[in-house]
């Protein structure tokens, strides 16, 4: 018996329409009348599941939300040292802004000028929670592991976070061209060297 692929539900077709708007309109604003012609819908049936453009966006920035903290919690779960933790953790989130050019212009804040501060303010949270998570991977390094960052754990997981957010917004600044994963491998080798060193004092 073979499984059939699930047909999406309007609300789902409405937020890949608008991701796939993100992705094609590069720099451009979108407006619920464009959005309603790329779903082929009415302005009407867009408004019954969302009541505005700023809940489009939102579902959209859960939908990453969700995506992205689900996996890392499979990652904490599965990888117990901290260098592999945070390598694991960066290489998800850039091909995850790879794999989903659209939505690597939300992550970037690209797609959000002028548009609602609380759209701002959630992509802000979500970094700044993705940069906590860094940072308890490697406060937990010398617990488990008896080796402590380099620098001061707030220092080294702010680096982790500008190198990740640097990539994907070079990848939205050339119109998808350079890749966030290109060179990361070379990169994470030099960064991960230097990461941890041995405590003075290990526990």
């Amino acid at each position: 018996m073979t499984q059939e692929t699930p047909i999406p539900s309007r609300r789902e077709q409405i937020l890949q329409g608008l991701a796939l708007m993100l992705e094609e309109d590069s720099g451009k604003r979108i407006t619920v009348a464009a959005l309603a012609r790329q779903v082929g819908v009415s302005e009407a049936a867009l408004y019954r599941h969302f009541p505005s453009k700023a809940r489009m966006f939102e579902g959209l920035i859960e939908f990453i939300e969700e995506t992205l903290f689900e996996r890392i919690g499979r990652i904490l779960d599965e990888v117990p040292e901290a260098v592999p933790r945070c390598g694991q953790i960066l290489t998800l989130v850039l091909a995850f802004a790879e794999k989903n050019p659209g939505l690597s212009r939300l992550l970037g804040g690209d797609a959000l000028t002028g548009e609602t501060a609380r759209l701002r303010l959630r992509i802000h949270q979500l970094f700044e929670r993705l940069e906590t998570q860094l940072k308890q991977v490697l406060r937990e390094a010398e617990l488990r592991e008896g080796r402590r960052p380099s620098l001061p754990v707030s220092a080294a997981a702010n680096l982790l976070l500008a190198h990740l957010e640097g990539q994907i917004s070079r990848y939205v600044r050339s119109d998808f061209r350079h890749r966030p994963t290109e060179h990361w491998d070379d990169q994470w080798a030099l960064l991960s060297a230097q990461l941890l060193r041995e405590s003075s004092q290990p526990a």
